[in-house]
């Protein structure tokens, strides 16, 4: 009998309140607002100030002029790489979840990488870095977004389409205009 009343006694117990110091993660941001503010704004930081702009005026090298800017760089590598172990937290893989974490993690290594790449001042070790940090982007996306809306509309019966988003009509109209100039150039 007293057993029972053991048993009783600690199957009405509240759990344990976690132990001070203790990891408590909140994760009610979405993936999507997670990407949104924080692995764009960081990739995109980081990407904006490496290789060249080809205009009408010639040869535009983007690499940064002054610490502030390489600073910028090495920014936003480091927010990308912290947004890798951000997306490995309980709440946010997706199926399967070894995939997931594996982009996860190479997102977060790539992004290492290019920030070396970034505090060493090397305009060309930038830009190649990050075309690998793109490649990691491009990878995840294709098996968790590209993949799944298509394999979405084939369920559906749906013609075949392209799963991103349309064009702004400006830059559709600034394309075309840049096509046609280009054709009229000798």
């Amino acid at each position: 009998m007293t057993a029972l009343a053991v048993l009783l006694t600690a199957c009405n117990q509240k759990p344990a309140a976690p132990a001070a110091g203790a990891p408590k993660f909140d994760t009610n941001l979405t993936v999507t607002e997670v990407m949104g503010h924080m692995v764009d704004p960081g990739a995109f930081m980081y990407w904006k100030g490496s290789g060249e702009e080809i205009t009408e005026a010639g040869v535009k090298d983007l690499s940064p002029t002054t610490e502030e800017g390489w600073e910028t760089l090495v920014s936003g590598a480091t927010i990308v790489a912290q947004a890798g172990n951000v997306l490995q937290l309980p709440g946010y893989a997706r199926a399967p979840e070894a995939d997931w974490n594996k982009y996860a993690q190479q997102l977060t290594a790539q992004a290492l990488v290019a920030r070396k790449a970034a505090e060493a001042h090397d305009k060309k070790a930038v830009f190649d870095e990050g075309g690998k940090l793109y490649e990691v982007c491009v990878a995840c996306h294709k098996q968790y977004v590209i993949d799944p809306l298509i394999k979405e509309q084939d369920k559906n019966g749906g013609p075949p389409h392209d799963p991103l988003p349309a064009w702004p009509a400006s830059a559709v109209k600034e394309q075309e205009a840049h096509d046609a100039a280009a054709k009229t150039k000798p």
